[in-house]
């Protein structure tokens, strides 16, 4: 067995671009999510260590200095964070040359051949589903046999294994909460909509939408939504409630926990008798019936991906979904006391200045209690990076994901509505939707009935005033 360090390394200051994060950027709010996909595999290889440098500010210099207490690395990459990671380990390399040293990651599941090619450093990728690949590297077993895995060769050849078939019975991967427990610091993690301190996990992988943009399930999670047992679940939380007494929420970052509503409602009964209170992701498809259930069994928030308040903008990402059945949706959840977290997209297929404008004013007649509005991201692997590529949306000169500092720019442009234009309606959306007078009134109310979230609020306010600071920068040297 290799002393194995899983890591995901610095990057940008205040970057969320975790082995958690669907998109890769710094937040309007500092926000990090858990390292689950990092998690998984250390907890299958026994006495491993995780090292989450970015919530925990841990410099590269606190890495290197325990290169030599390890045989083996193998971190966590994103295409934005790509080549501040090879050069992580090229600094462990330097301070352990004997290092053998792999990365996991979206960009390298689409890519392989590629990342290899451009980090000569790299020993091996692990490729889609990658837990029992990597256990197998860390159990020493010969790197010809291991399915899923690209490797260089003795001769610095790039070979490329057989892939690994996806796993069926979830139920086969341990907790990952002992992780969590064992070495990482819970109080790090902060998402402004949910209870501080929270704790994020998966109950199952895929996704059965086909959204042109997700990242996860075009890339290493697949279409099919692939569940561990109720029992299985409620074990974990159970011994999580008491290993963690401080947690105030938990939540479940499947891709669409409601995928499967007869399982999240037999889930939320079972919630509901250990008494603790969670949140999940959800469709805007809900039926009434199953939300009150869920909320009976303590569900407090639904993170939801409206995306669009344009019909034919949802058509062209294939989302699936109806502007009216979101709406009744809302309705449904307001109803019921449910907290919506909204997440919209400006610059998807479609966009134009009528069609933010169009979404704008859905968002802020359905009013989520609070919205994070993103920039289509193209990510290698998806359809919509292939689909930008063939329509000439994306150029070389707008290329990248993230600025230098890792806030997100607009990579997109369409006939008649340019980066600029796209980059400039998110702050555009986040001031009409807060700054209005009802929403204001409902979030001074709130912060006069709890201190606590007071100075929650004031904390976020100034740290979202200083990310609108930081974007008019990038457009002011964009504009020269």
């Amino acid at each position: 067995m290799m002393r194995t360090l899983f890591l995901q390394a610095p990057s940008f200051d205040g970057f969320d671009g975790g082995a958690g994060s669907r998109y890769q950027a710094r937040r309007e709010i500092a926000s990090f999510w858990y390292p689950t996909w990092l998690a998984q595999p250390a907890a299958l290889v026994e006495n491993s260590k995780l090292i989450d440098a970015p919530p925990h500010r841990t410099p590269l210099s606190e890495i290197t200095a325990q290169a030599r207490d390890f045989d083996l690395a193998v971190l966590h990459t994103s295409t934005p964070s790509f080549k501040s990671d090879v050069k992580t380990i090229e600094a462990l390399k330097a301070a352990n040359p004997s290092l053998k040293a792999g990365l996991i990651g979206a960009k390298v599941a689409v890519d392989a051949a590629g990342s290899l090619a451009a980090a000569p450093v790299v020993d091996f990728v692990a490729r889609n589903e990658f837990d029992f690949t990597v256990k197998e590297v860390a159990d020493g077993m010969d790197w010809k046999a291991i399915r899923g895995l690209s490797f260089r060769d003795g001769h610095g050849e790039i070979v490329h294994n057989a892939d690994r078939p996806m796993i069926e019975q979830m139920d086969a991967l341990p907790f990952v909460t002992p992780i969590y427990k064992r070495d990482l610091k819970i109080k790090n993690y902060f998402i402004g909509y949910l209870k501080h301190p929270y704790i994020s996990l998966y109950t199952g992988r895929g996704c059965k939408s086909r959204c042109t943009f997700c990242l996860w399930p075009q890339t290493v999670g697949g279409h099919r939504y692939r569940t561990r047992s109720v029992g299985h679940v409620l074990e974990e939380i159970a011994w999580a409630q008491k290993a963690f007494p401080e947690v105030k929420e938990f939540f479940f970052d499947d891709d669409t926990f409601t995928d499967d509503l007869p399982r999240a409602m037999e889930i939320a009964r079972g919630l509901g008798k250990l008494g603790v209170t969670w949140s999940c992701n959800a469709k805007a498809n809900v039926p009434r019936e199953a939300l009150k259930v869920m909320r009976e069994g303590g569900l407090r928030l639904l993170l939801v991906g409206y995306e669009s308040g344009n019909q034919q903008i949802l058509h062209n990402i294939k989302k699936g979904m109806r502007i009216e059945v979101a709406e009744r949706f809302t309705k449904d959840c307001h109803d019921l006391g449910i907290t919506i977290h909204g997440t919209f997209i400006m610059g998807l297929p479609g966009e134009s200045k009528e069609t933010i404008e169009e979404t704008i004013r859905f968002a802020t007649r359905i009013n989520p209690h609070t919205i994070q509005v993103s920039l289509a991201a193209p990510y290698p692997g998806t359809f919509l990076y292939q689909q930008a590529l063939e329509q000439g949306w994306l150029d070389d000169a707008n290329a990248e994901l993230v600025d230098d500092h890792g806030v997100q720019i607009a990579p997109l442009h369409y006939p008649g509505l340019s980066h600029s234009e796209i980059f400039d309606s998110v702050e555009t959306f986040y001031r009409r939707f807060y700054f209005r007078a009802g929403k204001i009134g409902s979030i001074v109310g709130e912060m006069v009935r709890s201190p606590d979230m007071m100075k929650r609020r004031l904390r976020e306010g100034v740290e979202f005033f200083q990310f609108l600071r930081e974007r008019h920068k990038i457009a002011q040297g964009a504009a020269n």
